[in-house]
């Protein structure tokens, strides 16, 4: 059998990543792929997970898993991959397109899904598209970037893993302060005291303690399916099985009367999945400014002080020349400080960033990764850092960790 050629394709924040996917799968190739022609793709993509997931859910019906008991929306992320992979095999591609396969996947989800692709390389020929250069698939040893919308030839440099991170914060000058103190000042934020959380057939937390105080940067870890965004539902106040539990909330009990809007003041919040499909317009500048009234984009005319402290961030994060370029406009990157300033102009209590690097390139993550420590460095609020992937120069002080069970998951501080 005649060895398949596969091509691994860099991007970055700034790639046409959308618009070449598409020409690819409409048959129109680069010289570079030009191989390729006449030949029928298949896309391997968070995109077209979203579409199954639509679509099964709107039509109630299951398409990719019919021989299963569970719904592809009720699968983790590494069950949602590997049954997209088995579907599209089943197509008999000429060639798969695997647009970052690795985001969203812990470490031995990540390690199962290359074994499988190893395989499938065997037959089929494989286009892998990716942001961080540790996803790179030994086999794909055709190296290209895809600079904005032109597919150009690139020599990878060894690098080793302590010298990929720049200790040397990019950004000058502190912090903003709020020009308005938060209401809320005791040391103890959230306390879970043996919560556990279970669902008709699944039992998905057991026995949960877990204490965050004022001013401490934990990253929370866990498979995939491990339950961290059932426990980030009961800190943010959003999941009813916080009622009738051991569970305290910016000081008072779930359930003994306070609203959501109680507990919501108290958290700055950010995931990707925000604003991946926001088309408002809205420039920069109205975006940092909205997060003090607690929306997406600016509705009310913002003051004069207002408007200052919008300034400080955009300039403390070299964004202020972008201020009246639309939000939608910016590159993912700039988007995810953007959204991170919106969440922390008021200094909450609580910040939460779930899943935050997901998409970005490397020199963007090392950005991202640096403002987060300067945030947990000069500022009381307590972070909550969520990621499947160990990104280099992340300082936390405490990690919490679960581990799955027969009884649902139990936590652990590491």
């Amino acid at each position: 059998m005649t060895p398949k050629t596969h091509w691994a394709i860099f991007t970055d924040n700034n790639s046409k990543k959308e618009q070449f996917i598409t020409n690819l799968m409409k048959g129109k190739f680069p010289d570079a792929l030009s191989i390729l022609t006449n030949k029928k793709g298949a896309l391997f993509s968070k995109i077209t997970l979203e579409k199954l997931v639509d679509e099964e859910e709107r039509h109630d019906i299951k398409i990719i898993t019919k021989d299963t008991k569970q719904r592809l929306s009720t699968m983790s992320s590494g069950e949602q991959k590997k049954a997209l992979l088995r579907h599209l095999l089943q197509l008999q591609p000429d060639f798969l397109i695997l647009d970052n396969p690795f985001d969203n996947l812990d470490v031995l989800s990540q390690q199962d899904l290359s074994k499988s692709l190893q395989e499938v390389a065997k037959t089929t020929t494989i286009i892998q598209l990716l942001s961080r250069k540790l996803d790179l698939l030994p086999f794909c040893t055709n190296h290209l970037i895809l600079e904005k919308s032109e597919l150009k030839e690139i020599a990878l440099e060894k690098e080793k893993p302590e010298e990929g991170y720049n200790h040397f914060t990019p950004f000058s000058g502190q912090i903003p302060l709020p020009y308005k103190p938060t209401d809320y000042h005791e040391p103890i934020l959230i306390e879970c005291r043996g919560v556990s959380v279970e669902y008709p057939g699944k039992k998905v937390l057991h026995n949960i303690h877990w204490t965050i105080k004022s001013g401490e940067f934990w990253q929370l870890k866990g498979s995939n399916g491990s339950g961290k965004s059932t426990l980030l539902s009961m800190i943010t106040g959003d999941n009813h099985k916080g009622y009738n539990q051991e569970l305290y909330l910016f000081g008072r009990r779930k359930g003994s009367g306070e609203s959501v809007w109680d507990i919501k003041k108290n958290i700055g919040y950010y995931s990707p999945t925000m604003t991946e499909n926001f088309s408002g317009l809205h420039t920069a500048f109205n975006m940092v400014i909205s997060g003090l009234n607690d929306s997406i984009g600016l509705y009310l005319r913002a003051t004069e002080n207002q408007k200052a402290l919008a300034k400080k961030w955009l300039l403390i994060l070299d964004l202020w020349h972008l201020r009246d370029v639309n939000f939608a406009e910016l590159t993912t990157g700039q988007q995810r400080m953007i959204m991170t300033a919106r969440a922390m102009i008021k200094h909450p209590p609580l910040l939460i960033l779930d899943e935050p690097t997901a998409g970005l390139d490397d020199e963007s993550a090392e950005l991202f990764i640096s403002l987060v420590n300067k945030i947990a460095n000069e500022t009381n609020t307590a972070i909550v850092f969520v990621s499947h992937r160990i990104e280099p120069g992340l300082q936390p002080q405490y990690s919490y960790e679960l581990s799955p069970g027969p009884n649902g998951s139990t936590g652990k501080i590491i």
